[in-house]
């Protein structure tokens, strides 16, 4: 077993610190950096690297070779977040050049998130129901199948589910307080009546079962105290309900992934908005807030161009465009 996290400890632990901190002064979260630069920091601890002299291109080669990103994407990204602390060492004065000297892979096609339709999302929320308690688990049903209720109804990040406390959940005036989500922003999310109907029922079961149901708890958990990790939602979605759901991946798709349910929500109101006459582009920006995008061009990368919007693309176009006149042989 991993042993828990007591605080950055290599040669760079101050350095890491100082730049998270200055960071976070400006808004921004950085958890995806922090866990990055703890495993930086656990590598050059494991190496016995005593100095930032110590630190060269060749030892975090290493490092990046250790992490086995095979995938070009996903070496640049933590390609990017290594060079952006060394970078602001350098801007800082604690460096005079930043050892780090390697390119960024060439990056192919990217691949296409898998979306999923009502039907497949239908059996995800059934299959999430009938999963089974463990000893250190109570209510494990009835928790997954609220979470990917609320991921697939409302487009959350799965981060902002995990987080939600049970004083968020307004069934009043039908509204999710969202808290210091990305960006350190906060948002109300709006929920219809089926959305309702879960979260009464499952609140009332956690009241049932003597969990806490109001307030700062978390509104899932399993011990009442901390909330489930996103890594546990990730993997029951992957390992437990996936393979159960028989999902055809298209060619140049990666497999199915609980942020692709994001992706879907935004699709699906896209195709509505069309289906319902409704002008997309003037509409963006309502989507943009729901989601909690700092701006429309943010949300324009979920907008995956699916056979059915191509459709209704058309169908739109061929109403507005003039007629071409046919003319005489």
């Amino acid at each position: 077993m991993r042993a828990a996290w007591t605080g950055y400890r290599s040669a760079l632990a101050g350095a890491i610190e100082q730049y998270l901190a200055a960071k976070r002064a400006l808004g921004c979260k950085f958890a995806n950096e922090d866990r990055t630069l703890r495993l930086l920091d656990r590598f050059l601890v494991d190496q016995q690297i005593g100095s930032i002299e110590a630190i060269n291109n060749g030892c975090l080669e290493r490092f990046l070779a250790s992490r086995g990103r095979d995938n070009p994407r996903s070496y640049n990204h933590l390609l990017g977040i290594v060079r952006r602390l060394f970078e602001w060492m350098v801007d800082q004065q604690m460096l005079p050049a930043s050892p780090l000297q390697l390119r960024p892979r060439r990056e192919t096609a990217r691949k296409t998130p898998v979306l999923f339709d009502a039907e497949t999302i239908r059996k995800l929320l059934a299959e999430a129901a009938q999963l089974p308690d463990n000893p250190r688990s109570t209510l494990r049903g009835p928790t997954y199948e609220t979470i990917f209720a609320l991921l697939a109804g409302l487009g959350l990040r799965i981060s902002e589910a995990a987080r939600l406390q049970c004083g968020d959940v307004d069934l009043d005036r039908d509204v999710l307080q969202i808290r210091d989500t990305k960006f350190g922003k906060s948002r109300l999310v709006p929920f219809g009546p089926r959305l309702h109907a879960r979260l009464h029922a499952y609140l009332e079961l956690r009241e049932r079962k003597g969990f806490p149901h109001a307030g700062g708890a978390p509104l899932f958990s399993w011990n009442g105290r901390h909330p489930i990790s996103t890594n546990t939602i990730r993997n029951v979605f992957r390992e437990e309900l996936v393979p159960h759901l028989q999902i055809d991946i298209p060619a140049g798709a990666f497999g199915p992934r609980v942020h692709g349910l994001r992706h879907s929500f935004a699709v699906r109101t896209l195709l509505r908005w069309y289906r319902d006459g409704d002008d997309p582009a003037a509409r963006l920006n309502h989507l943009s807030t729901f989601l909690g995008h700092g701006n429309p061009a943010a949300t324009a990368v979920y907008l995956t161009i699916t056979s059915d919007l191509f459709q209704e693309a058309n169908r739109r176009f061929e109403a507005i465009a003039p007629r071409v006149k046919e003319v005489a042989p």
